[in-house]
């Protein structure tokens, strides 16, 4: 039986039970308020004098109430008891559960705010198997979530903390306001200088602001999806083909970044040493120069693979793993 069909069971059985007492000393002479006052006193077994001297007949009454009211009262009081007790200690026990879980991860995601923008950003990353704590201040937002979840003010250092910033690969600062996503950009820059730090942009002169405070990069997604509309209307088969390989996680194709780390055999060597689609089956669409941090698409075979740089790769999961594999990067 659920708690609260037993909270409900219980209340009413006790109200029968007062209101049959009640009526019972009401129908031996009393009056209304002091029936249902000797009534309270006797089933709460609380022990003051009758209201009125009982004859046998209100005494013989007394003791069938006290049989069956004492009993009712206990048990509807236990059971509101119980359910307040379980209730906090299941509340506190979920949150060191999930507390302990937040403190095991490492390389995880964290978003601030979990409105249209966080939801959508959590959907995908959860697609693609991605560790998730969650951060807003209100606790309805935040009630039968899926992922770990920490409820406080993003701005609150102490709550980047307990969400693991210490451990985490990527923050994601969607919150409603773009002064509220500077504050956590800088706050999160602060604690993390190395960590990458994602934020929403209501506006275009907030962009530059938020790069300024911090952040890798700022996204104005009403921008964005201004854009793919228009892509969409002028080239639909390639905005839908890059649509699917980015964000249709049943696709077996995807569109992914590897970088050479410094300890790679390939560092330094060219592309057409390196052999990467012999090997590997990954299709190269681009690098990113590390000492430039341009792009070069279609690179030649002569492009050298210098430390940090970033490969732009097409290719199935396992030909992606494998082109981790052979640069290092796994």
């Amino acid at each position: 039986m659920g708690t609260l069909r037993r909270i409900r069971l219980a209340l009413l059985a006790l109200g029968v039970v007062v209101g049959a007492g009640t009526l019972g000393y009401v129908m031996l002479g009393f009056g209304v308020l002091d029936a249902l006052y000797q009534t309270v006193t006797t089933v709460t077994t609380v022990g003051f004098r009758e209201v009125h001297p009982l004859n046998a007949a209100g005494q013989l009454f007394t003791i069938v109430l006290i049989l069956a009211g004492v009993g009712t009262a206990l048990y509807t009081f236990g059971v509101l008891l119980e359910a307040l007790i379980e209730g906090h200690l299941h509340q506190h026990l979920e949150r060191r559960r999930m507390d302990r879980d937040i403190s095991r991860m490492t390389n995880h995601f964290i978003i601030c705010g979990w409105g249209r923008v966080g939801r959508a950003s959590a959907h995908y990353l959860a697609a693609t198997g991605q560790q998730i704590v969650v951060i807003d201040r209100n606790p309805d937002r935040l009630e039968r979530l899926e992922h770990a979840t920490v409820l406080g003010d993003v701005t609150d250092d102490d709550v980047l903390a307990a969400a693991g910033i210490a451990r985490a690969r990527a923050l994601i600062a969607a919150v409603d306001t773009d002064a509220d996503n500077v504050y956590v950009t800088l706050s999160s820059r602060a604690m993390r200088p190395e960590l990458v730090i994602i934020a929403r942009a209501r506006t275009e002169a907030s962009k530059a602001k938020l790069v300024r405070a911090g952040a890798n990069r700022a996204v104005n997604p009403q921008l964005i999806g201004g854009r793919r509309m228009a892509a969409f209307a002028q080239q639909p088969h390639v905005a839908e083909f890059l649509d699917v390989v980015m964000h249709d996680e049943t696709l077996d194709f995807r569109i992914e970044e590897v970088e050479i780390p410094s300890s790679s055999r390939l560092a330094g060597r060219c592309l057409r040493d390196a052999a990467l689609l012999e090997t590997t089956g990954a299709l190269l669409l681009a690098v990113r120069l590390s000492a430039t941090g341009l792009f070069l698409p279609n690179p030649t075979p002569d492009t050298r693979l210098e430390p940090q740089t970033i490969l732009i790769a097409f290719g199935t999961p396992t030909q992606l793993n494998a082109l981790r594999l052979h640069c290092g990067a796994a």
